[in-house]
């Protein structure tokens, strides 16, 4: 589908490489010195919760310029029950393309496919700032809980998104991410030994 000059389409294997390069390039030295993203991308499409029909590029002028996945989650309810949802990301946007738009267009994209396909709701960790704008509010307004944070904290990095109305109404419980967002360090170096070098830098706002 064609959004304001771009096409958006699903991922072939033709694109891993070069996604996985784009989602490097984004996210150097953002939350950490180096990045993981690109590496989650890459171990990510061979697991089982991973969802190839909500797997897409962004392209512009034949170059693709962002990314986003989408992975199967739950919500652990109170009462025991699992009540199946999604979460996504990283979702990749070209440094040179980024405070555009194309973020906002493709992740709009992407939720309204998910949300013809059944989903009831995301769970995501992010910035309220960006992502307030599709509609995302803290999840403990919703009483979903991060796993990792007392439940009487103030967690505005987690974010929830109802796809299907009502869908969370009368479920309290807590969201912990996939296990595949957990990754080993050395991994993570082993995998990026393959790009071009790139210098770590500790900067001011990074989270690790």
């Amino acid at each position: 589908m064609n959004h304001n000059h771009c096409l958006i389409r699903q991922e072939t294997p033709d694109d891993y490489q070069e996604v996985e390069y784009l989602t490097r390039e984004a996210f150097w030295n953002v939350y950490r010195p180096g990045c993981i993203e690109h590496y989650i991308v890459h171990q990510y499409r061979c697991r089982e919760d991973f969802v190839p029909e909500l797997d897409f590029v962004m392209e512009k002028d034949d170059v693709i310029i962002g990314y986003i996945m989408y992975v199967n989650a739950e919500i652990l309810s109170d009462n025991g029950q699992k009540i199946p949802i999604m979460t996504f990301g990283p979702i990749s946007i070209a440094p040179e393309h980024q405070r555009k738009g194309y973020g906002k267009i493709l992740l709009d994209f992407s939720m309204d496919k998910a949300r013809a396909l059944g989903v009831g709701a995301i769970c995501i960790e992010g910035n309220i700032a960006f992502y307030g704008k599709s509609g995302f509010v803290m999840a403990s307004s919703k009483g979903i809980h991060y796993y990792a944070e007392p439940r009487s904290a103030r967690v505005p990095y987690f974010l929830v998104k109802e796809l299907q109305e009502r869908f969370l109404d009368g479920v309290t419980g807590t969201y912990k991410p996939p296990s595949g967002y957990f990754i080993n360090e050395e991994e993570v170096e082993k995998f990026d030994a393959q790009f071009p070098p790139k210098e770590k830098s500790k900067l001011p706002g990074q989270l690790f």
